[in-house]
């Protein structure tokens, strides 16, 4: 089971390891990770009565295939969320790590190709990318100890117009063969890569998480950071450590969406960030750092997706989703405020 319900771990000064915390009996808070199993459930059983093929192979295997992008934000921002950090650039990245990419193998519909680099080193560059962001994010918030949220929202807008200019507004077509088989292709002919790459990606970052002295690192840098530093953690580098790995996760994000659509839109990743969070939130991973769990924020995404894929099939606006996912934020902050008995700050 997962750190989730489990306080930070105690840290004393001299301690050179941080322990983990001790369970004292069984708790009913410890099935959280667990508790959106059951609307995934509902909400498959409501779609076979509206469609019969909504739980058809097919439309499932569609499912992981929708999610796969999305849900590589989703793992960066649980890591980012339980070192007490918030990051909204993420979805820019998203958009930006592979249009730099191609911008620099192929070029653009303005330009042409300029063939600064081969054409091979297109998700390379793009993963490179990603990394910049979250260096350039880990100096600003590690560094110069400005705030979190503003910075990373001020890189949204940032990032956002650079892939504007870059592209000078126009969607890139011209997408290498490497990145649409990261996107499209499937093992056996069943199985899509995209959806596999997710699925290993959430059990690496469970198993770091859970298993690990750098995951309770984590936990301790979000829980009190103060008392990391006096445990001998070097709270510093592991903020910029996760800053950096969540950008890299954002640009893997955007190569798979890149190469599903075969294209790289000015917008790409719009929005995305408020889908995100809403996953996370769901999922149980708190918002003050220090808690969070990557299988909760796994289904999270999964039902928020399900809930899209259901809204289609029965015909229901698209605009309904935004005011479902606030409605089930507003709900799964509620359940943690009388789960844990705490007050949220």
């Amino acid at each position: 089971m997962s750190n989730l319900t489990k306080p930070a771990p105690a840290l004393s000064d001299g301690d050179a390891s941080v322990a983990p915390v001790q369970r004292e009996g069984f708790r009913w808070s410890s099935l959280r990770d667990l508790l959106l199993v059951p609307p995934i459930i509902i909400a498959l059983i409501v779609g076979y009565f509206i469609n019969e093929k909504f739980v058809s192979v097919d439309n499932l295997v569609n499912i992981m295939t929708t999610l796969a992008g999305i849900s590589l934000i989703v793992l960066a921002q649980v890591f980012v969320l339980v070192v007490g950090k918030m990051d909204l650039s993420l979805e820019s990245t998203f958009g930006l790590a592979p249009g730099i990419a191609i911008w620099m193998t192929i070029g653009t519909a303005t330009s042409g190709g300029f063939g600064w680099a081969p054409v091979s080193l297109t998700i390379p560059i793009a993963l490179i990318v990603g990394a910049i962001v979250g260096v350039v994010n880990g100096l600003l918030i590690v560094k110069f100890g400005l705030n979190g949220f503003i910075v990373t929202l001020a890189m949204l807008i940032a990032l956002r117009g650079l892939l504007t200019f870059v592209t000078g507004g126009f969607t890139l077509n011209k997408i290498p063969e490497s990145v649409k088989w990261l996107g499209t292709y499937r093992i056996f002919g069943e199985i899509p890569i995209s959806a596999l790459v997710c699925v290993v990606l959430f059990a690496v970052g469970y198993f770091v998480l859970e298993y690990t002295r750098l995951g309770r690192s984590l936990y301790a840098v979000g829980g009190n950071i103060k008392a990391a530093k006096a445990a001998g953690i070097r709270t510093e580098r592991v903020v910029w450590g996760v800053l950096i790995v969540a950008g890299v996760l954002a640009a893997l994000g955007g190569l798979i969406y890149t190469g599903q659509f075969a294209s790289v839109q000015v917008s790409q990743g719009d929005g995305m960030i408020f889908t995100v969070f809403a996953a996370c939130v769901i999922g149980g991973v708190s918002l003050n750092g220090g808690r969070g769990s990557v299988v909760g924020a796994f289904l999270g995404i999964i039902l928020l997706t399900v809930i899209q894929k259901l809204l289609s099939f029965g015909n229901v606006s698209a605009d309904a989703i935004n005011a479902i996912n606030g409605a089930l934020i507003l709900i799964a902050l509620i359940i943690t405020r009388l789960a844990g008995g705490k007050r949220q700050d």
